[in-house]
């Protein structure tokens, strides 16, 4: 099964489950169980989102080790064309497709630098695009290429270390923060639920009495939830961007974390209301 018929799959029990609440239950239950089934419905989109991000990585990853074997092919002696071609067949994961159409190019007589530079876009990286880059500017300048490579994957290598550095260093930060939001949900809930009743019928019987009776727990709810939706969507942005360096990266925190919310006010409504 392709991911696109999942997809499909996914959004169709969602609008079923969408349509089956509207018809047979009604009040805080029915928002609940849709809720659900949006959530259900989001889910592929959300896995689809998450491994491209994971296949990219992957690429920039492979790329490291392409880049070291090329730097052996060149040192040997090797044109850096020719290597190219040589290593078209060796296994580099998800980056073994874009290195075999790049040998395929180069073995049809087109031109490194424009190789290279089709070689750069279809992989969609920023890490590669760059040192493809400085890859093309030393083909054209008739420097030492070898070097340049050296360098090249020395670069790459730092990048991938100061990453995983990054990721380990902030982990204890991102587990803070949903810590933080739950912390969050729990106290709007609490005023909703507990302070905003009390004080909705609040009057003095000394004469000096406080206008409150018009006060509807009802008109804050929905205030309230949308500021906590805001902040999950926002905090989650926050989380990827200080754990991967990629806002992209922060939509997976941002979903985790509405979804926490849809299932807990939702849900707190269903069994309180």
């Amino acid at each position: 099964m392709t991911f696109n018929k999942k997809l499909l799959i996914g959004t169709l029990i969602g609008i079923i489950g969408i349509t089956a609440s509207f018809i047979f239950l009604s009040g805080s239950l029915r928002y609940f169980i849709i809720v659900l089934c949006l959530i259900t419905s989001a889910i592929p989109f959300v896995i689809n989102l998450i491994l491209k991000q994971g296949v990219k990585k992957e690429k920039e990853d492979r790329f490291l080790a392409f880049s070291r074997d090329l730097v052996e092919n060149v040192k040997s002696g090797t044109p850096i064309s020719k290597s190219i071609i040589n290593l078209r067949n060796r296994n580099y994961g998800t980056l073994s497709p874009h290195i075999q159409k790049l040998a395929n190019q180069l073995s049809l007589g087109i031109p490194l630098s424009t190789s290279l530079r089709n070689f750069a876009i279809e992989t969609k990286s920023r890490v590669i695009s760059r040192a493809i880059g400085l890859i093309s500017e030393a083909e054209k300048a008739g420097g030492k290429i070898e070097t340049i490579l050296e360098s090249v994957a020395k670069s790459v290598n730092q990048i991938e270390d100061l990453r995983k550095e990054r990721k380990s260093a902030v982990s204890n930060l991102v587990t803070q923060g949903y810590i933080i939001f739950l912390v969050f949900i729990i106290i709007m809930l609490v005023l909703e639920f507990r302070i905003l009743p009390l004080v909705s019928d609040l009057s003095s019987s000394d004469g000096l009495s406080v206008q409150a009776k018009n006060l509807n727990p009802d008109e804050f709810s929905m205030p309230l939830f949308v500021m906590i939706l805001v902040q999950s969507f926002f905090a989650g942005l926050v989380i990827g961007k200080i754990s991967e360096g990629s806002i992209k990266d922060g939509i997976k925190h941002s979903f985790i974390l509405i979804t926490l919310t849809l299932v807990i006010t939702t849900g707190a409504k269903a069994l309180f209301s």
